[in-house]
């Protein structure tokens, strides 16, 4: 039988040996993760290609004598990188968390004396003493212990705690989990009993230290949409480097003018660079969050919520994910007879059963930690309040605490006034039926039972009482004449919003995979229940730890459930599944999910019931650990991507009259049309406040009926391109006209400009309108418009009328006043270079994404 030897024969380390030790090893705890110093993240902002180019554009126009509009153009780019910089600065604190959870208060023996300490002052050698309640501070070899259980699910993910047992000098260290192991791990909660340990290993040596190194080693990949907008930068700006080199040749063959040519070309370059992706991309995903925060949501990482909507794949632990990872009894059997707690009235029990629950109490701690002995308590309250069951007045003589050999504890109780001792004993069903020494009928019947009970999900637990008369208790718990009372049947509860929600995610396409420490048939029960597909296979961590990488790759297109995974395990699932070309998201709440939530395409932790290891780790948190919140962020996901693939193909379509307006007065010998500040005015003003209103738009119907998009897909297709370049082409040539009828009709170089400038402005508004929808005319869009738009349309038409009527923004901008017949014919111009557009969506064209 395990024994719990006193503290005083174990001297501990002396204060001379600690110092020698700490000197070598250093303290317990993990080392900080590297920051970046402010000037290093500034540079690596600034090193962005297209932020390059316009910072480059801004120093020459200083330097070629136009202050003014420099300084509009690098308002404009310090804007952006003011922006980005705020976003980049938010970094990852995951192994600081880790070193707070790995450094707790430690009760150590040193000299002879038992003194408390910080944990990360605990050495390798130190002995310490351990009890219900307190946390493990490093992994240790157990020397000494009574009745010890750990709840290892931060580093296991098993919901139930696990015996121990002591040391016998021989067995090497192994990993967490499983039962009658002689270690404790670094960071686990000890639920019942006590110990004397050795520490074996500190720091980022413990296994909880090993997962720090493996979160330390794993590289944040760019986001689907980073890469996309990357792409699209580079293309447009070597078309932009293009006609710059191009208008400069033009300028000094047939004009013999190289510094009106430098400044003709960069402004051109500015026209076609779109500047307005990085605001938009951080307007976007920032309201994004916003949104989803209304779903009790937080981003980490913004841009992961655009990512989402393109998943694949959901990978979810069981435990605190699917299940409120807490133990509720369920049923009870005694006598050949059955009891559902739900079929029972509030406070109302089957008088048979009472005795059952009474000796489960009896056979717990009077103030319980453990979460099973918690949930029989707490039912004892319930339903034996008014009943001479419950003994909260006598006392407990006696302890007889688990072991290797029989996987059963009893309390002796001694009644006041009695010579008798009341045993009660819980513990397997095996070993309970061992105690009673049943017939081997009796014990067959109860074991189908209990097979019937562990068929359903169930821990099933076996209860015996016993009477002593005896003055003085046996030693051994087999010495009793136990009588078996009966069962109890506990179960993790799934969350009640699971088995929508998955049906919800097969419906969007997306497939749930779950991975779990705990054994398979609790999985699978829990998998049938919430309806996983294919809940019938699964792979278990010793068959997956003897498969290569192309076995797990193929195994993986079918198996939806993998139970007794290690944490490695679970990091090689999540990059078996990318390698088959999967988009993951992967759910958890421990310690030992955090390596595959920062692995995975995007992770999201439990913000509730899960770690700070797990949520520093992830892009997304669920506040309120409802599974269903998912859902919504995938919804969200894809209705960003959507408004924002519209959003870019008006950035598009916009760039080609403004680039246009910016060449063609040069080839047809008329005065230059755009100056920087205008190019300034657009990009920074106009094209963010309308990306607002694209960022706003209601998802399309049926958006969660359609399967993920590809995720070498790309944002623009050969159609929406087409499109949106007629579209910009049609407002060239209506803004390109105004501009010659104004020059040709007599009026001032300024007015002309004005004309153009006025042009582009209102092009601007209308598109807006026409891409808000591919599928509904104009009018049906501005009736359903959101508020948005009219803000955007207000604020807009303000500024515009501000440097136009507005003296001293008018001379900056070199503009001159409009009159009303001048906006009529530009608003008629623009329509009609629309009109095409109205007339295909008339034909029912559809919005392909």
């Amino acid at each position: 039988m395990t024994t719990f030897s006193d503290a005083s024969n174990f001297p501990g380390l002396s204060e001379s040996e600690v110092k020698k030790i700490l000197k070598n090893d250093g303290y317990n705890e993990l080392p900080s993760q590297k920051k970046q110093s402010s000037l290093m993240l500034f540079l690596k902002v600034l090193s962005e290609p297209m932020l390059l180019i316009l910072l480059g554009s801004g120093l020459i126009y200083f330097l070629m004598g136009e202050p003014k509009d420099a300084m509009m153009l690098l308002v404009a780019v310090f804007v952006v990188i003011g922006i980005t910089f705020y976003q980049e600065r938010k970094t990852e604190r995951t192994l600081e968390s880790l070193r707070s959870l790995s450094s707790p208060r430690a009760l150590v023996l040193r000299d002879g004396k038992q003194i408390r300490i910080a944990g990360r002052e605990v050495v390798k050698g130190d002995l310490i003493v351990i009890r219900e309640g307190d946390r493990v501070p490093a992994d240790a070899t157990i020397l000494s212990c009574e009745n010890l259980s750990v709840d290892e699910s931060l580093l296991t993910g098993e919901s139930m705690p696990v015996r121990k047992s002591v040391w016998d000098g021989k067995l090497e260290q192994q990993r967490p989990g499983g039962d009658d192991l002689p270690f404790i791990y670094s960071g686990s909660m000890v639920v019942a009993g006590r110990a004397i340990a050795k520490v074996i290993q500190t720091a980022s040596r413990t296994e909880i230290g090993k997962i720090g190194k493996s979160l330390e080693d794993i590289k944040d990949e760019d986001t689907l949409l980073h890469k996309e907008t990357a792409k699209i930068v580079r293309y447009v700006g070597i078309i932009g480097a293009i006609l710059c080199l191009l208008v400069v040749l033009f300028y000094v063959l047939v004009k013999n003018d190289l510094i009106q040519g430098l400044l003709a070309g960069l402004t051109l370059s500015m026209a076609v660079l779109p500047e307005e992706f990085p605001i938009v991309l951080v307007i976007f995903l920032t309201l994004g969050a916003w949104r989803i925060s209304k779903k009790k949501v937080l981003t980490r990482r913004p841009a992961a919520i655009e990512t989402l909507g393109a998943a694949t794949v959901l990978c979810t632990d069981k435990t605190g994910t699917l299940t409120l990872n807490k133990m509720e009894l369920t049923s009870l059997y005694t006598k050949n007879s059955f009891c559902e707690i739900s079929d029972c009235a509030a406070t109302e029990l089957p008088a048979k059963f009472h005795d059952l629950l009474e000796y489960g109490i009896l056979a717990s701690q009077k103030d319980p930690f453990d979460p099973i002995e918690k949930e029989l308590s707490g039912v004892g309250d319930l339903y034996l309040q008014n009943t001479h069951h419950l003994h909260k007045d006598w006392n407990l003589f006696k302890e007889y605490p688990l072991s290797k050999e029989l996987l059963a504890l009893s309390h002796a109780w001694k009644i006041e006034d009695k010579k008798d001792f009341v045993i009660a004993s819980k513990g397997a069903p095996e070993a309970i039926l061992d105690l009673c020494h049943v017939s081997a009928k009796e014990r067959e019947e109860t074991l189908k039972v209990v097979a019937e009970m562990s068929g359903k999900g169930l821990r099933v637990l076996g209860v015996a009482k016993a009477i002593s008369s005896k003055n003085e208790l046996p030693k051994n718990q087999h010495d009793f004449t136990f009588e078996f009372v009966g069962l109890f049947g506990f179960i993790d509860p799934t969350r009640s919003a699971v088995p929508n929600a998955v049906q919800e995610a097969y419906e969007a396409g997306i497939r749930v995979i779950v991975i779990t420490g705990d054994y398979p048939g609790t999985a699978q029960s829990i998998a049938k229940k919430i309806g996983i597909k294919n809940s019938e296979e699964y792979i278990t961590g010793d068959q997956l730890a003897k498969m290569s990488d192309s076995q797990l790759k193929e195994k993986i297109k079918t198996v939806n459930i993998f139970a007794r995974v290690v944490p490695e395990q679970k990091l090689a699932i999540v990059n078996a599944l990318k390698a088959n070309g999967e988009v993951v998201a992967m759910t958890g709440d421990g310690v030992n999910d955090a390596p595959a939530l920062k692995a995975a395409h995007i992770g999201i932790a439990m913000g509730e019931r899960g770690t700070d290891v797990a949520r520093e780790a992830a892009a997304l948190v669920l506040l309120t650990d409802d599974f269903s919140s998912i859902v919504a962020a995938v919804r969200l996901g894809r209705r960003i991507f959507d408004n924002l693939k519209r959003a870019m193909g008006y950035i598009l379509a916009v760039h080609v009259p403004i680039a246009g307006m910016s060449l063609l007065p040069l080839f047809f010998n008329f005065p230059i049309v755009l100056f920087p500040a205008h190019i300034a005015f657009m990009e920074l003003i106009i094209d963010p406040a309308c990306s607002t209103v694209f960022e706003a738009e209601k998802e399309d119907e049926g958006i969660m009926k359609r399967s993920p998009r590809k995720i070498n897909q790309s944002m623009f297709n050969f159609k929406t391109v087409l499109i949106n370049l007629l579209q910009g082409s049609g407002l060239l040539i209506a803004t390109f006209a105004l501009f010659v009828f104004a020059i040709k009709s007599g009026r001032t170089e300024m007015e002309a400009r004005s004309f153009a400038f006025a042009s582009l402005v209102l092009a601007n508004l209308l598109l807006i309108v026409v891409n808000l929808s591919w599928n509904k005319n104009i009018f049906q869009i501005i009736m359903k418009a959101n508020k948005t738009f009219f803000v955007a349309v207000i604020g807009t038409l303000i500024a515009l009328f501000a440097v136009i009527y507005v003296p001293f923004l008018a001379d900056l901008f070199h503009l001159a006043p409009l009159y009303l017949n001048d906006f009529l014919l530009i608003i008629f111009a623009i329509s009609v270079g629309l009109v095409w557009f109205e007339m295909l969506k008339f034909f029912r064209f559809r919005y392909i994404s």
